[in-house]
């Protein structure tokens, strides 16, 4: 009889801790509770109608079709109607480029199997996407972190640590960035910055993850080209583009895709082979429906007004409930779900987490963002879920929270 099953777990997994944010969510069963924790793009967006339409024709044309094995790299029309959506963006590729992913995760996933081995080094924000760092944790890589500035990554001090690592014949793997509206931050890449990232990357000849959750949803300003885009300009073919339909469409279809080189592509579908053989079709169907089907930009459009909404109460109340005696600050986003909050360095918001429950509000505790060194006194927080009044509720509950700890 085996008494210790840790021992027979793989070197990868023993002290694989798995996603820390989930966890957090069996804390918030409490109906009382307004959640700022989550991702979660609001129901209020989802094509409800438009959904039941798409998926009753899929029913009554495709019935056996929608529930067999499908293609490994993606179905065929799905796969030419991103190609199609992607030109909006100035981004061109074939199908060779391209492979359907079950979901951003699944890409990130992928991402990290496929080029790291044990101690490489990947070179990442501090914060960055806390999925991103779970995902390629299972390889146990090495990661080293810069400080994000307010536009963006410090790209001078990408340059110094990869200078660091050559005087140690290490080089890095790839730099993983989410140039627009990044979470956990809110913060976007300047397009000087894209430049520049694209210079160190070629000078060092060291591939780019850019990983574009939210990069529709834009609220202020201009659109910045996408580093991918502009990589194809420079005919350079050092850029990996991730993702995922999560945030534009719904999230329970669970779809995405990860474009590249296609010798990066090709070893993709070849590790997909192998962890999930085929995104379900019908999941592909509805997300194809969605780009040919549905009113794309009428939607996003709409998304972008309702999020902006959400935003702009969000930081009307934040202003009035932080004085800047408080020491509290927070980021003011552009687009995206997300936004930073840092308070005094003595509140660790891991333990005021749970003090803020008591206060029926929830946030991520920041130090689930950091590959390594966490800092101790930030919070993530999202504004897409809760209503306009449960949020201006929520910021003034969380102000009550930390003027007590104060």
């Amino acid at each position: 009889m085996i008494k210790d099953w840790i021992s027979q777990f793989s070197d990868n997994i023993k002290k694989y801790g798995g996603y820390s944010i989930g966890k957090l969510f069996a804390l918030l069963s409490d109906p009382e509770i307004i959640s700022l924790a989550g991702g979660l793009p609001s129901p209020d967006m989802f094509l409800k109608e438009e959904m039941r339409i798409a998926s009753q024709k899929l029913l009554d044309k495709e019935l056996e079709s929608i529930f067999q094995y499908t293609n490994i790299q993606g179905e065929s029309s799905f796969i030419q109607a991103i190609i199609k959506f992607l030109k909006r963006d100035n981004i061109h590729i074939s199908e060779e480029n391209i492979v359907i992913t079950s979901s951003g995760q699944h890409g990130l996933d992928i991402t990290g199997r496929l080029f790291l081995n044990p101690g490489d080094v990947v070179i990442i924000d501090r914060p960055t996407f806390a999925g991103a760092i779970v995902a390629f944790q299972m390889q146990r890589p090495e990661f080293v972190g810069v400080d994000i500035e307010d536009d963006g990554p410090d790209i001078n001090g990408f340059r110094q640590k990869i200078e660091e690592l050559k005087k140690k014949n290490k080089s890095p793997k790839f730099i993983y960035v989410v140039p627009d509206f990044q979470n956990p931050s809110g913060i976007t890449m300047s397009l000087e910055k894209r430049e520049a990232l694209l210079d160190l990357s070629y000078e060092y000849d060291i591939p780019i993850v850019e990983d574009s959750p939210y990069r529709d949803l834009r609220y202020y300003g201009e659109t910045i080209p996408s580093i991918y885009g502009l990589d194809q300009k420079r005919k350079g073919g050092n850029v990996i583009g991730l993702y995922t339909f999560s945030k534009l469409f719904c999230p329970g279809i669970r779809v995405g895709f990860n474009i590249g080189p296609k010798d990066v592509i090709k070893r993709m579908i070849n590790i997909k082979e192998g962890n999930l053989l085929n995104t379900p079709k019908y999941n592909q169907d509805m997300c194809t429906a969605f780009l040919t089907e549905m009113d794309m930009e009428t939607h996003l459009e709409k998304c972008r007004k309702y999020y902006r909404e959400k935003l702009n109460v969000f930081l009307k109340t934040m202003e009035s409930c932080f004085p800047i005696e408080m020491g509290v600050t927070w980021t003011k986003p552009e687009g995206g779900l997300f936004l930073w909050v840092t308070v005094p360095e003595h509140i660790d918001t891991q333990e005021l987490f749970y003090e803020a429950i008591k206060f029926k509000v929830a946030f991520v505790p920041g130090e689930v963002f950091y590959g390594e060194n966490p800092a101790k006194n930030h919070m993530r927080i999202n504004f897409s879920y809760a209503s306009k009044e449960q949020l201006a509720e929520a910021v003034k509950r969380l102000s009550g929270c930390i003027k007590k700890q104060l």
